[in-house]
């Protein structure tokens, strides 16, 4: 039986949707709230700051914005109605992403859809008030989108029907939408759009929102976004570069999970918030949150001579302690993808002859090994003949942690290749050394390392380049390596919260 509610409770609505699970999320308002808390105060008590919403779902952002408004500028505004009037009139902006976030979000601020009905808190001349939507079209070339990268296949839709090319990135001049300059621009994106590719293929779309509102030149930007960024996205180099060097951002709240902002909302690689400041230039106040408990570290967005974003604070000091000698970095003996030019779908047939190749690939974990023959081969035809180390070029874990990271590598041995399911560590001249490459990899130390550059499920040869190599010609365990580069306790016990031991058959 569902327990009755307590006397008085009464929720909030906007807590209620931000409990559905959406492509396009909804904002908590206790989220809103966080994000309002990172900008100076004195915003809400100056009658001539203005907000803007660039992409209005439940108008949270707008209301909770006027809420604080209301109070804070009530010894100028003395007369609540004339407070209202001014700060809905001349302060709050929005740009809704479809008719019915629109409603919705003149809803939640005007406690009416329509602006200039009798039921509005300011009278408005037209419905719309300052929450804005023009259905838009997208502009279509070779079959995407040249603005947002949309499938036409998808997204070229009949009159009537949500188009989804949302107005603040379909435009080269984003400073003739309100023909006005705004102080603070806020906002929770939409994600993705489908691209028309395979498998529900997508692509992020939340970058050009914000870097379209950099163009706008606010004094302050805060956008909530999938952290995946940070160190992967399909799309996203220029994006993460971008943003990694930008010493204006000057705080970051990161969740590697991603419900403990949006209940019941999975998404992969966590999800951030930042502030971008026109007038900071400097480092980054970094909020982790991780375990349900925070962490707060003042530090560059990149590390000196690191060219990624390090995502836990407590790990900070553990990179540091092994980047402290110079080293040979372990991605450099792990192959690029396709390691001998065989795609996935590369199964092989039964043995024909005894000049046919093993090849390792999906149908080896149903243990029905496959076969090609050496012509198949398109690169790396010397390491057929070699012993080598095979381990999965994608390997996904949610939930809790701690993970293993990695999929468990395995000896391959001669007369053998695989497909692009496996990337290649080595070769070797004998299965000895392939072994202690694998004692390595099995270690809670070197699987943390990976994890400090692994976002998502996707594991391509980067996110090996803060693990060094060591002597192969031994086997190790993290015993030895914790001695070797100094690893305290406290820092141990923080990589066994996060890391769960690997055994291999």
């Amino acid at each position: 039986m569902t327990p009755s509610p307590e006397p008085g409770y009464n929720p909030d609505v906007l807590s209620c949707i931000a409990n559905l699970s959406n492509d396009e999320v909804f904002t908590p308002p206790s989220v809103a709230n966080a994000m309002l808390d990172m900008l100076p105060q004195e915003l809400f008590r100056d009658p001539n700051t203005t907000f803007l919403d660039p992409a209005c779902k439940s108008g949270v952002f707008l209301r909770e914005i006027a809420k604080r408004l209301l109070k804070g500028l009530e010894p100028v505004y003395p007369d609540l109605q004339k407070r209202i009037d001014h700060i809905f009139k001349h302060q709050l902006f929005g740009i809704a992403i479809t008719e019915l976030t629109a409603h919705l979000s003149r809803r939640s601020l005007y406690c009416s859809k329509e602006a200039n009905s009798d039921y509005s808190v300011t009278q408005f001349d037209t419905p719309a008030g300052n929450v804005r939507f023009q259905t838009i079209r997208h502009k279509w070339e070779n079959g995407k989108c040249v603005f947002c990268g949309a499938s036409r296949q998808e997204y070229d839709r009949e009159a009537g029907l949500e188009t989804h090319a949302y107005e603040m990135i379909h435009t080269t001049k984003p400073k003739e939408l309100f023909n006005m300059k705004f102080d603070v621009i806020i906002g929770n994106p939409p994600y993705q759009l489908s691209d028309g590719g395979a498998q529900a293929s997508a692509i992020p779309i939340y970058n050009h929102f914000v870097m379209q509102a950099m163009k706008l030149n606010p004094r302050f930007l805060t956008m909530i976004i999938p952290a995946r960024w940070f160190a992967g996205g399909r799309g996203l180099d220029n994006f993460r570069n971008d943003m990694l060097n930008d010493r204006h951002i000057r705080h970051i709240s990161d969740y590697f999970n991603s419900s403990e902002v949006f209940p019941g909302v999975d998404i992969s690689g966590g999800i951030c918030y930042f502030l971008w400041d026109r007038d900071h230039k400097g480092d980054c106040t970094i909020e982790s949150h991780l375990f349900g408990e925070s962490t707060v570290m003042v530090r560059p967005l990149l590390e000196k001579g690191v060219s990624t974003y390090v995502r836990f604070n407590q790990a900070i000091q553990i990179l540091r302690k092994i980047k402290s000698e110079p080293f040979e970095s372990f991605s450099d003996i792990v192959s690029s993808q396709k390691p001998f030019g065989l795609r996935t779908y590369v199964l092989g047939s039964p043995r024909s002859n005894s000049n046919c190749i093993k090849i390792y690939s999906n149908r080896n974990a149903a243990k029905e090994p496959g076969y090609v023959s050496k012509g198949d081969v398109l690169q790396n035809a010397d390491w057929v003949s070699k012993y080598k180390v095979l381990v999965s070029r994608a390997y996904g874990e949610r939930g809790e942690f701690p993970y293993l990271v990695i999929g468990k590598p395995f000896v391959a041995e001669p007369n053998s290749c695989c497909s692009e399911t496996y990337l290649v560590v080595g070769p070797y001249d004998s299965q000895k050394t392939c072994e202690n490459v694998i004692s390595y990899m099995t270690t809670k130390l070197f699987r943390f390392l990976v994890l400090l550059q692994k976002n998502t499920q996707d594991a391509p040869k980067r996110v090996y380049s803060f693990v060094p190599q060591q002597d192969f010609s031994k086997s190790w365990t993290d015993e030895e390596l914790y001695a070797k580069y100094g690893i305290s306790e406290e820092e141990i016990t923080f990589i066994d919260s996060m890391i769960r031991p690997m055994e291999i058959d």
